[in-house]
């Protein structure tokens, strides 16, 4: 791989799945291939199981990480080609990128939506640029409309139970939230899963959230709640805002916060959440602690997907010597 911004940056889904997995059982098998090469780690927003994890992962395949809060410590960033920086820009992507590039041989980037404008958001400018400029290989920590991370953590735990059923029912289910929330794990679960072809995939919301086509092709698309869960084996829980009406909330319907009562047309399905989550409104604590939740799982298996990725770029050579 040369980067690791979508689904499309990987040659065989199944193949890193394995080589996440075997690092679960051996952590630190590669431990000398990241010898005498630095990770950088820009981050535009909070996190902390993507960031640890990749620190972890960075780790143990004996390379130097180094955290950089772009949003705090760093220069306002300008993006268009051709501007007069009399504003409150400071410094030019193309000024910063290639300095990124000098430093580092693999370069992370988390960055959020800004949930105003559609198209600058769904053009990923931020990244799209540092691929551009900075001449290294690039790993999305989780962009405008994507988190690639996460969603190959998913299908190395949904893999984990492979013994459910050889195609199992897997339903992406909305949940309330309190405020806007991006659409890019849900975008990126559905990409995945649609990529991944081995489960039965289902997607329910109220209407007025579905999300952009081109990630949801090939999944069904239920209304109904009680019905999509029917029969599910995997039930991965997530708020998203609206992609039509851009940004906004539609629904407050707090019927659409799983709980017990809603699991009992499934077939004893595993519970999916990314996190952090928000108890009681997204999901009820007796469903999060119950014994059916596979979220402290999920969570954990993120270092063994950072691992897989960044060994499959240095493994790639296109890591800089």
């Amino acid at each position: 791989m040369n980067n690791f911004i979508s689904v499309y940056d990987v040659p065989d889904i199944e193949h890193l799945v394995q080589q996440a997995l075997s690092y679960k059982a051996a952590p630190f098998k590669d431990k000398m291939l990241g010898q005498n090469k630095r990770i950088g780690l820009l981050f535009l927003n909070p996190s902390m199981r993507t960031r640890l994890s990749t620190q972890i992962a960075a780790r143990n395949l004996g390379m130097e990480a180094v955290v950089f809060n772009m949003d705090k410590e760093g220069w306002k960033l300008e993006f268009e080609d051709g501007a007069v920086m009399n504003g409150t820009s400071v410094e030019h992507i193309k000024d910063a990128a290639p300095i990124f590039g000098a430093y580092f041989d693999i370069l992370c980037i988390r960055t959020f939506p800004s949930l105003l404008n559609r198209e600058d958001d769904y053009n990923e400018v931020l990244v799209s640029q540092l691929m551009k400029y900075a001449g290294l290989p690039v790993v999305s920590l989780e962009s405008a409309t994507l988190h690639p991370l996460q969603s190959l953590t998913d299908i190395i735990t949904m893999s984990e139970f492979a013994d459910i059923k050889p195609k199992p029912k897997v339903v992406l289910t909305w949940a309330p939230h309190i405020k806007p929330i991006p659409q890019c794990v849900a975008n990126s679960f559905a990409q995945w899963v649609n990529a991944w072809g081995k489960a039965d995939f289902y997607i329910t919301h109220p209407e007025g959230y579905e999300l952009d086509e081109q990630f949801t092709k090939g999944a069904t698309i239920e209304y109904d709640q009680e019905k999509a869960l029917k029969g599910a084996d995997f039930v991965y829980v997530k708020n998203w805002s609206s992609y039509k009406d851009y940004g906004k909330v539609l629904s407050e319907d707090n019927s659409w916060m799983l709980t017990t009562e809603h699991l009992r047309g499934t077939n004893n399905a595993k519970i999916m959440h990314c996190l952090p989550v928000r108890r009681n409104v997204e999901l009820s604590d007796e469903v999060l602690d119950g014994t059916n939740s596979i979220v402290t799982q999920q969570a954990s298996n993120r270092v063994w997907a950072a691992q897989a990725v960044l060994a499959e770029i240095i493994k790639g050579g296109s890591c800089n010597n």
